[in-house]
């Protein structure tokens, strides 16, 4: 299925510019059909995985990128956000809600996400880690 309309963005891995992101896709997003509080949940899963491609992904590397890439389609919204990373395995990332994880300072991106989107998944390459994120428009 082709989208509707498609929007990419490049940016170096600097966290002083994920608000930056943030506000333009939340600009694209809220014209949309997205209900506010599913609006309020993708705004808050962007960030993080925002903010894991660049901190975890990237290693606050600066000469590395990431790319996000947000489609709409008539139904949902998809959202890919991509690093130049050498991945993970998302099944090694500690359950943040297990009482010896309750209070580290950091672990809860992926399971944010997972929360509060309804599809979520990576896509693995020589390239880096894709991050996808789908939501239902409904």
């Amino acid at each position: 299925m082709t989208p509707i309309n498609t929007y990419t963005k490049v940016v170096k891995s600097d966290p002083a510019l994920i608000p930056e992101v943030n506000e333009y896709l939340h600009k694209i997003i809220a014209a949309t059909s997205l209900s506010k509080e599913k609006l309020s949940n993708l705004d808050l899963a962007i960030s993080e995985a925002i903010s894991n491609a660049m901190v975890h992904g990237n290693k606050l590397d600066p000469n590395k990128d990431v790319t996000v890439t947000l489609n709409i389609y008539e139904k949902r919204i998809e959202l890919k956000i991509k690093d130049m990373g050498k991945g993970f395995k998302p099944e090694d990332v500690p359950d943040p809600t297990k009482p010896e994880n309750i209070f580290k300072d950091s672990g809860r991106g992926i399971y944010i996400m997972n929360s509060f989107i309804d599809d979520v998944f990576y896509n693995f390459s020589d390239e880096g880690t894709e991050l996808v994120l789908i939501l239902s428009t409904l």
